[in-house]
Protein backbone atom coordinates (compact mmCIF):
# COMPACT_ATOMS: atom_id res chain seq x y z
CA UNK A 1 0.00 0.00 0.00
CA UNK A 2 0.81 3.46 -0.68
CA UNK A 3 -0.29 6.35 1.11
CA UNK A 4 -1.00 10.05 0.14
CA UNK A 5 0.31 12.31 2.65
CA UNK A 6 -1.08 15.59 3.78
CA UNK A 7 2.54 17.21 5.20
CA UNK A 8 5.47 18.11 3.80
CA UNK A 9 8.95 16.32 3.58
CA UNK A 10 11.04 18.81 5.71
CA UNK A 11 8.54 19.43 7.65
CA UNK A 12 8.63 14.87 8.66
CA UNK A 13 12.56 14.90 8.17
CA UNK A 14 12.74 13.68 4.95
CA UNK A 15 15.28 14.65 2.08
CA UNK A 16 16.61 13.81 -1.35
CA UNK A 17 20.08 11.66 -0.70
CA UNK A 18 22.64 12.43 -3.92
CA UNK A 19 22.46 9.99 -6.45
CA UNK A 20 25.93 8.92 -5.61
CA UNK A 21 24.94 7.65 -2.42
CA UNK A 22 24.08 3.53 -1.91
CA UNK A 23 20.85 2.64 -4.20
CA UNK A 24 18.59 -0.31 -3.36
CA UNK A 25 17.27 -0.21 -6.85
CA UNK A 26 16.32 1.25 -10.45
CA UNK A 27 13.37 2.11 -12.45
CA UNK A 28 13.09 2.49 -15.88
CA UNK A 29 10.07 2.73 -18.92
CA UNK A 30 10.20 0.69 -22.40
CA UNK A 31 10.20 2.39 -24.93
CA UNK A 32 7.56 1.97 -27.91
CA UNK A 33 6.21 5.16 -29.34
CA UNK A 34 6.69 5.33 -32.81
CA UNK A 35 6.37 8.76 -33.19
CA UNK A 36 9.39 9.56 -31.14
CA UNK A 37 11.58 6.33 -31.88
CA UNK A 38 12.28 4.79 -34.98
CA UNK A 39 12.01 2.03 -36.77
CA UNK A 40 9.04 0.56 -34.85
CA UNK A 41 11.13 1.60 -31.48
CA UNK A 42 12.92 -1.53 -32.34
CA UNK A 43 16.65 0.48 -32.06
CA UNK A 44 15.41 2.03 -29.14
CA UNK A 45 14.59 -0.73 -27.28
CA UNK A 46 17.94 -2.69 -27.67
CA UNK A 47 19.51 0.40 -26.24
CA UNK A 48 17.35 0.75 -23.10
CA UNK A 49 17.90 -2.79 -22.81
CA UNK A 50 21.51 -2.85 -22.78
CA UNK A 51 21.04 -0.14 -20.20
CA UNK A 52 18.90 -1.78 -17.65
CA UNK A 53 21.43 -4.73 -18.08
CA UNK A 54 24.36 -2.38 -17.68
CA UNK A 55 22.92 -1.08 -14.21
CA UNK A 56 21.42 -4.71 -13.24
CA UNK A 57 24.98 -6.10 -12.70
CA UNK A 58 25.34 -3.93 -9.16
CA UNK A 59 21.77 -2.87 -8.79
CA UNK A 60 17.92 -4.11 -9.09
CA UNK A 61 16.53 -2.73 -11.89
CA UNK A 62 12.33 -2.65 -12.67
CA UNK A 63 11.35 -2.21 -15.93
CA UNK A 64 7.76 -0.83 -16.58
CA UNK A 65 6.58 -2.20 -19.92
CA UNK A 66 2.84 -2.17 -21.42
CA UNK A 67 0.99 -5.33 -21.52
CA UNK A 68 0.99 -4.79 -25.58
CA UNK A 69 5.13 -5.23 -25.13
CA UNK A 70 5.30 -7.14 -21.71
CA UNK A 71 6.83 -10.32 -24.16
CA UNK A 72 9.09 -8.74 -26.28
CA UNK A 73 11.27 -6.86 -23.48
CA UNK A 74 11.14 -9.95 -21.73
CA UNK A 75 12.84 -11.59 -24.66
CA UNK A 76 15.34 -8.72 -24.67
CA UNK A 77 16.07 -8.52 -20.97
CA UNK A 78 18.52 -10.96 -18.37
CA UNK A 79 16.14 -12.90 -16.00
CA UNK A 80 17.96 -10.67 -13.51
CA UNK A 81 15.49 -7.46 -14.64
CA UNK A 82 12.18 -7.37 -12.83
CA UNK A 83 9.13 -6.40 -15.10
CA UNK A 84 5.93 -4.72 -13.69
CA UNK A 85 3.14 -3.95 -16.15
CA UNK A 86 2.16 -0.55 -16.22
CA UNK A 87 0.75 1.68 -18.80
CA UNK A 88 2.70 5.36 -19.96
CA UNK A 89 3.09 7.60 -22.98
CA UNK A 90 6.53 7.22 -23.59
CA UNK A 91 9.69 6.18 -21.43
CA UNK A 92 11.16 9.14 -19.42
CA UNK A 93 11.55 7.55 -15.61
CA UNK A 94 13.29 10.15 -14.43
CA UNK A 95 11.22 12.83 -15.16
CA UNK A 96 7.67 10.85 -14.51
CA UNK A 97 8.84 8.55 -11.73
CA UNK A 98 8.71 9.51 -7.95
CA UNK A 99 11.69 11.25 -6.63
CA UNK A 100 12.48 8.97 -3.39
CA UNK A 101 13.45 10.52 -0.26
CA UNK A 102 14.69 9.42 2.84
CA UNK A 103 15.58 10.47 6.54
CA UNK A 104 17.64 9.60 9.65
CA UNK A 105 15.11 6.99 11.04
CA UNK A 106 15.79 4.49 7.84
CA UNK A 107 12.44 5.64 6.44
CA UNK A 108 11.85 5.94 2.61
CA UNK A 109 9.33 8.05 1.04
CA UNK A 110 8.98 9.97 -2.53
CA UNK A 111 7.51 12.98 -3.77
CA UNK A 112 5.19 12.96 -6.67
CA UNK A 113 5.64 16.20 -9.04
CA UNK A 114 2.98 17.71 -11.30
CA UNK A 115 3.32 16.52 -14.72
CA UNK A 116 2.46 18.30 -18.22
CA UNK A 117 5.05 16.88 -20.98
CA UNK A 118 7.82 19.51 -20.48
CA UNK A 119 5.22 22.15 -21.24
CA UNK A 120 1.33 21.43 -21.39
CA UNK A 121 -0.01 22.92 -24.56
CA UNK A 122 2.44 25.74 -24.72
CA UNK A 123 5.12 23.85 -26.90
CA UNK A 124 4.60 20.36 -24.47
CA UNK A 125 5.85 17.60 -26.23
CA UNK A 126 2.66 15.21 -26.70
CA UNK A 127 -0.62 15.24 -25.66
CA UNK A 128 -1.89 13.60 -23.76
CA UNK A 129 -0.07 12.74 -20.93
CA UNK A 130 -2.36 11.62 -18.22
CA UNK A 131 -1.04 8.06 -18.12
CA UNK A 132 2.46 9.65 -17.64
CA UNK A 133 1.36 11.42 -14.87
CA UNK A 134 0.39 8.57 -13.13
CA UNK A 135 3.36 6.52 -13.43
CA UNK A 136 4.94 8.14 -10.13
CA UNK A 137 2.03 6.54 -7.82
CA UNK A 138 2.18 3.74 -9.77
CA UNK A 139 5.89 3.38 -8.58
CA UNK A 140 5.40 4.08 -5.20
CA UNK A 141 2.52 1.38 -4.80
CA UNK A 142 4.78 -1.32 -6.20
CA UNK A 143 7.77 -0.10 -3.96
CA UNK A 144 5.25 0.52 -1.00
CA UNK A 145 6.48 3.92 -0.46
CA UNK A 146 4.11 7.00 0.70
CA UNK A 147 4.08 9.92 -1.21
CA UNK A 148 3.75 13.62 -0.82
CA UNK A 149 2.10 15.22 -3.68
CA UNK A 150 3.22 18.28 -5.01
CA UNK A 151 1.81 21.31 -5.82
CA UNK A 152 3.50 22.29 -8.92
CA UNK A 153 5.42 21.09 -11.97
CA UNK A 154 9.04 19.43 -11.91
CA UNK A 155 10.10 16.90 -13.73
CA UNK A 156 13.48 14.54 -12.15
CA UNK A 157 15.84 15.55 -14.89
CA UNK A 158 15.35 19.80 -13.99
CA UNK A 159 16.94 19.23 -10.46
CA UNK A 160 20.50 17.75 -9.00
CA UNK A 161 21.16 17.06 -5.39
CA UNK A 162 24.21 17.16 -3.27
CA UNK A 163 22.78 14.86 -0.41
CA UNK A 164 23.94 18.13 1.99
CA UNK A 165 21.33 20.74 1.27
CA UNK A 166 22.49 21.90 -2.14
CA UNK A 167 20.33 21.84 -5.57
CA UNK A 168 21.31 22.75 -8.73
CA UNK A 169 19.16 23.54 -11.69
CA UNK A 170 18.72 26.16 -14.70
CA UNK A 171 16.40 29.25 -15.04
CA UNK A 172 15.61 28.30 -18.81
CA UNK A 173 13.63 25.76 -17.30
CA UNK A 174 12.32 26.53 -13.65
CA UNK A 175 11.62 29.89 -14.46
CA UNK A 176 10.26 28.85 -17.37
CA UNK A 177 5.93 29.97 -17.84
CA UNK A 178 5.04 26.67 -19.42
CA UNK A 179 5.74 25.53 -16.15
CA UNK A 180 5.08 27.09 -13.12
CA UNK A 181 3.75 30.81 -14.60
CA UNK A 182 2.24 32.04 -11.27
CA UNK A 183 5.61 31.17 -9.65
CA UNK A 184 8.84 32.95 -9.33
CA UNK A 185 12.58 32.42 -8.37
CA UNK A 186 11.65 32.50 -4.29
CA UNK A 187 8.66 31.13 -4.08
CA UNK A 188 10.44 28.05 -6.52
CA UNK A 189 13.41 28.14 -3.91
CA UNK A 190 11.05 27.55 -0.62
CA UNK A 191 9.10 24.97 -2.63
CA UNK A 192 12.07 23.17 -3.57
CA UNK A 193 13.31 23.22 0.48
CA UNK A 194 10.07 21.73 1.74
CA UNK A 195 9.45 18.88 -1.04
CA UNK A 196 13.45 18.09 -1.09
CA UNK A 197 14.70 19.24 2.19
CA UNK A 198 17.49 21.49 0.77
CA UNK A 199 18.72 24.72 1.68
CA UNK A 200 20.74 26.13 -1.46
CA UNK A 201 19.60 26.59 -4.80
CA UNK A 202 23.03 27.21 -7.34
CA UNK A 203 20.72 28.66 -10.71
CA UNK A 204 22.45 27.88 -13.82
CA UNK A 205 20.60 29.45 -16.84
CA UNK A 206 20.47 27.65 -20.35
CA UNK A 207 20.99 23.87 -20.42
CA UNK A 208 22.65 22.72 -23.14
CA UNK A 209 21.63 23.58 -26.97
CA UNK A 210 18.69 22.51 -28.33
CA UNK A 211 17.76 20.34 -25.11
CA UNK A 212 13.61 20.09 -25.64
CA UNK A 213 13.41 19.56 -21.92
CA UNK A 214 13.77 23.46 -21.85
CA UNK A 215 17.25 22.71 -20.56
CA UNK A 216 17.93 20.10 -17.92
CA UNK A 217 20.28 20.56 -15.34
CA UNK A 218 21.03 16.04 -16.11
CA UNK A 219 22.43 16.98 -19.61
CA UNK A 220 24.33 20.15 -18.68
CA UNK A 221 25.84 19.72 -14.86
CA UNK A 222 25.41 17.02 -12.39
CA UNK A 223 26.90 16.74 -8.83
CA UNK A 224 29.20 13.61 -8.81
CA UNK A 225 30.27 13.86 -4.78
CA UNK A 226 29.49 16.74 -2.30
CA UNK A 227 31.17 19.60 -3.44
CA UNK A 228 31.84 18.71 -6.86
CA UNK A 229 30.38 19.00 -10.24
CA UNK A 230 30.89 17.80 -13.79
CA UNK A 231 29.97 20.05 -16.70
CA UNK A 232 29.61 19.64 -19.95
CA UNK A 233 32.00 21.64 -21.92
CA UNK A 234 33.71 22.56 -25.44
CA UNK A 235 36.57 24.70 -26.14
CA UNK A 236 35.38 25.96 -29.60
CA UNK A 237 33.91 29.80 -29.41
CA UNK A 238 32.38 29.17 -32.58
CA UNK A 239 30.14 26.79 -30.67
CA UNK A 240 26.82 28.14 -29.46
CA UNK A 241 27.29 25.58 -26.46
CA UNK A 242 30.36 27.54 -25.69
CA UNK A 243 29.09 30.66 -24.23
CA UNK A 244 26.51 28.48 -22.07
CA UNK A 245 28.79 26.28 -20.77
CA UNK A 246 31.37 29.11 -19.80
CA UNK A 247 28.22 30.85 -18.25
CA UNK A 248 27.37 28.06 -16.50
CA UNK A 249 30.83 27.78 -15.56
CA UNK A 250 30.98 31.43 -13.69
CA UNK A 251 28.26 30.85 -11.87
CA UNK A 252 29.33 27.37 -10.61
CA UNK A 253 32.90 28.66 -9.62
CA UNK A 254 31.31 32.05 -7.98
CA UNK A 255 29.15 29.77 -6.00
CA UNK A 256 28.98 28.36 -2.16
CA UNK A 257 27.04 25.02 -1.35
CA UNK A 258 24.86 25.17 1.44
CA UNK A 259 27.99 24.42 4.01
CA UNK A 260 29.54 26.93 2.54
CA UNK A 261 32.40 25.36 0.15
CA UNK A 262 33.49 26.49 -3.27
CA UNK A 263 33.00 24.06 -5.73
CA UNK A 264 35.29 21.80 -7.43
CA UNK A 265 34.34 21.64 -11.33
CA UNK A 266 35.28 19.15 -13.84
CA UNK A 267 34.90 19.68 -17.57
CA UNK A 268 33.31 16.75 -19.39
CA UNK A 269 34.11 17.45 -23.37
CA UNK A 270 30.61 16.96 -25.61
CA UNK A 271 30.25 14.95 -28.38
CA UNK A 272 30.01 16.08 -31.80
CA UNK A 273 28.44 18.29 -32.14
CA UNK A 274 25.92 15.56 -33.50
CA UNK A 275 23.06 15.69 -36.21
CA UNK A 276 20.24 13.90 -37.09
CA UNK A 277 20.81 11.71 -40.52
CA UNK A 278 17.80 11.93 -43.02
CA UNK A 279 17.75 7.91 -42.67
CA UNK A 280 17.05 8.37 -38.90
CA UNK A 281 14.25 11.28 -39.75
CA UNK A 282 12.67 8.66 -42.29
CA UNK A 283 11.97 6.20 -40.00
CA UNK A 284 10.12 7.90 -37.06
CA UNK A 285 6.03 7.82 -37.58
CA UNK A 286 4.19 10.84 -38.10
CA UNK A 287 1.75 11.22 -35.12
CA UNK A 288 0.82 12.79 -31.67
CA UNK A 289 4.26 14.34 -30.98
CA UNK A 290 4.78 17.43 -31.19
CA UNK A 291 8.55 17.79 -31.11
CA UNK A 292 9.39 17.25 -35.01
CA UNK A 293 12.17 15.27 -35.69
CA UNK A 294 13.96 16.51 -38.94
CA UNK A 295 17.36 15.66 -40.89
CA UNK A 296 19.81 18.32 -39.83
CA UNK A 297 18.77 18.79 -36.51
CA UNK A 298 21.14 19.55 -33.78
CA UNK A 299 21.13 16.66 -31.06
CA UNK A 300 21.40 17.69 -27.34
CA UNK A 301 24.36 15.19 -26.85
CA UNK A 302 26.02 15.06 -23.34
CA UNK A 303 28.43 12.86 -21.64
CA UNK A 304 27.26 14.48 -18.40
CA UNK A 305 24.00 12.56 -19.14
CA UNK A 306 24.99 9.35 -17.37
CA UNK A 307 23.91 6.82 -14.12
CA UNK A 308 25.66 6.92 -11.06
CA UNK A 309 25.27 3.32 -9.83
CA UNK A 310 26.20 1.22 -6.75
CA UNK A 311 29.69 0.21 -8.58
CA UNK A 312 29.63 1.07 -11.89
CA UNK A 313 29.06 4.56 -13.73
CA UNK A 314 26.93 3.68 -17.29
CA UNK A 315 27.63 6.32 -19.90
CA UNK A 316 26.42 6.90 -23.33
CA UNK A 317 28.54 6.43 -26.20
CA UNK A 318 28.27 8.72 -28.30
CA UNK A 319 30.90 9.74 -30.72
CA UNK A 320 33.79 7.57 -31.50
CA UNK A 321 36.24 10.44 -31.65
CA UNK A 322 35.18 11.76 -27.83
CA UNK A 323 33.64 8.84 -25.92
CA UNK A 324 37.40 7.61 -24.70
CA UNK A 325 38.33 11.00 -23.33
CA UNK A 326 34.85 11.34 -21.28
CA UNK A 327 35.40 8.23 -20.15
CA UNK A 328 38.65 8.61 -18.91
CA UNK A 329 37.78 11.53 -16.86
CA UNK A 330 34.93 9.78 -15.63
CA UNK A 331 37.30 7.43 -14.02
CA UNK A 332 39.25 10.05 -12.32
CA UNK A 333 36.20 11.58 -10.93
CA UNK A 334 34.47 8.23 -10.10
CA UNK A 335 37.87 6.19 -8.60
CA UNK A 336 36.06 3.44 -7.10
CA UNK A 337 32.96 2.78 -9.58
CA UNK A 338 33.82 0.72 -12.61
CA UNK A 339 32.95 2.96 -15.77
CA UNK A 340 31.06 1.37 -18.19
CA UNK A 341 29.67 2.77 -22.20
CA UNK A 342 26.49 1.82 -23.79
CA UNK A 343 25.60 2.97 -27.26
CA UNK A 344 23.10 5.45 -26.51
CA UNK A 345 22.68 7.46 -29.80
CA UNK A 346 19.50 5.98 -30.28
CA UNK A 347 18.33 6.96 -26.85
CA UNK A 348 19.54 10.79 -27.75
CA UNK A 349 17.48 10.94 -31.18
CA UNK A 350 14.62 10.84 -29.18
CA UNK A 351 15.61 13.84 -26.92
CA UNK A 352 17.79 12.44 -23.55
CA UNK A 353 19.85 10.02 -22.58
CA UNK A 354 20.37 7.33 -19.68
CA UNK A 355 19.78 9.51 -16.78
CA UNK A 356 16.89 10.57 -18.46
CA UNK A 357 15.64 7.55 -18.77
CA UNK A 358 16.62 5.82 -15.26
CA UNK A 359 15.42 6.81 -11.74
CA UNK A 360 17.41 5.77 -8.35
CA UNK A 361 15.36 4.02 -5.19
CA UNK A 362 18.12 5.12 -2.30
CA UNK A 363 18.99 2.86 0.40
CA UNK A 364 17.93 3.67 3.80
CA UNK A 365 20.06 2.81 6.92
CA UNK A 366 18.34 1.28 9.70
CA UNK A 367 19.03 3.15 12.99
CA UNK A 368 20.94 0.95 15.54
CA UNK A 369 19.01 -0.20 18.46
Amino acid sequence: MSATLKSRPLRDGFRMPGEFAAHDGCWMLWPERTDNWRLGAKPAQAAFAAVATAIAATERVTLAVSARQFNNARAHLPARVRLVEMSSDDSWMRDVGPTFLIDRRGRRRAVDWEFNAWGGLDKGLYFPWDRDAAVAAKVCEVEGVDRYRAPFVLEGGSIHVDGQGTLLTTEECLLNPNRNPGLGRAELEALLANYLGIETVIWLGQGVMNDETDGHIDNLCCFVAPGEVCLTWTNDRRDPQYRISADAYERLASARDARGRRLKIHRLVQPGPLHMTKEEAAGIDHGGAAEPRRAGHRLAGSYVNFYIGNRRIVMPLLDRRRDAAAAAVLRRVFPGRQVVGVPAREILLGGGNIHCITQQVPRVSRPRR
